[in-house]
């Protein structure tokens, strides 16, 4: 803890010490020199009243209950202080599937927009915790570090497009191998992931990655976005449609929501299952979702707030001052 002085120059009031003391010294000399001419020294005895044993320390206690008065003045401070809070929270990371297929818009707008409506509407019900961004394809990138900054977090996931993966497809692995790296120095009871994809799982990668999310402490509530009956995947270039995805043999790709993988993914991790087609059902379930797996942590907090320490001399020299009241009850220097 750093201590300093909240009035340093008050110090100076340190010189009235000594001052003090010489007044007090000259106090007994002209004192006992009045005395001596008053009367001779074998007569006093009679004349004058006998000095208690208390007057030889009075002097003292003058000085040592002025020393701290002053050491008040000046206020012994210290920096900051700790404060320990417990409180419910979770780190979320948001992962959300950026494939071609997320353009797809059997749900309105597009799959993709959808879920990145999902994900701000459920940051603004989020209370004290972290969340971070991860978006993946056939490969996988963190796109913002876990943060209580939701007005950043907004502003990321509005600039989210399927072009930002040059890998496209479908990896669930890759995707959770970077949530795993994110994680590393958070506490595994309080690893959540809210994955958002239309769970076409092109790479069959589902039960590597529940295997990792299970190693790592990782429970996922998945959300599946799409139609059962499905829709074609729109091609842009520059931002212009140019036609719908076709096969091999010049049919239009039809993409449907894929629910078995996610669900998996949900189940084997503790997790849940949520779909993803209504926004206000889907955000209400994973925050209920978020909630009930949410932890106790424990979180110091360093206030810059100073705290004062004058009160405790003060208290020193009104207690001097109150023997010196209570023990000269002439309340003068009987010296």
């Amino acid at each position: 803890m750093n201590w300093y002085l909240g009035n340093y120059w008050y110090l100076l009031l340190l010189l009235l010490l000594p001052w003090l003391g010489i007044v007090l010294f000259n106090y007994v000399k002209w004192k006992n020199r009045k005395k001596n001419v008053f009367a001779e020294a074998r007569f006093q005895n009679e004349l004058f009243e006998k000095k208690s044993g208390f007057s030889k320390i009075l002097p003292l206690l003058y000085l040592i209950a002025t020393l701290f008065l002053i050491l008040s003045i000046v206020d012994l401070l210290s920096g900051s202080e700790e404060v320990k809070s417990k409180q419910k929270m979770n780190n979320v990371i948001f992962l959300l599937d950026v494939s071609n297929s997320m353009n797809a818009q059997d749900v309105e707008p597009n799959r993709l927009d959808e879920a990145k409506n999902i994900m701000v509407q459920t940051m603004n019900k989020m209370r004290n915790d972290k969340v971070g961004i991860v978006v993946f394809a056939g490969e996988a990138s963190s796109i913002m570090p876990l943060t209580t900054d939701f007005t950043a977090a907004e502003t990321y996931i509005g600039g989210i497009e399927t072009n930002v993966m040059k890998i496209q497809g479908t990896d669930f692995l890759n995707g959770m191998r970077t949530v795993a790296d994110k994680f590393k120095n958070v506490a595994k009871g309080s690893r959540k992931v809210v994955l958002l994809s239309d769970g076409e799982d092109n790479e069959g990668n589902e039960k590597a990655a529940i295997k990792l999310a299970n190693k790592e402490g990782i429970s996922v509530i998945s959300v599946g976005i799409g139609s059962e009956e499905g829709a074609p995947i729109p091609e842009y270039v520059f931002g212009q449609l140019m036609g719908y995805k076709t096969d091999v043999s010049g049919q239009t790709v039809i993409s449907k929501r894929q629910i078995r993988a996610l669900q998996n993914i949900a189940n084997e991790t503790s997790g849940t299952y949520v779909d993803g087609n209504n926004l206000d059902n889907a955000t209400s379930q994973i925050i209920d979702g978020l909630r009930k797996t949410s932890t106790s942590s424990e979180s110091i907090v360093k206030s810059n707030n100073a705290i004062h320490y004058y009160q405790y001399f003060l208290a020193v020299s009104i207690f001097f001052f109150l023997i010196i009241f209570l023990f000269n009850p002439k309340r003068e220097f009987n010296i």
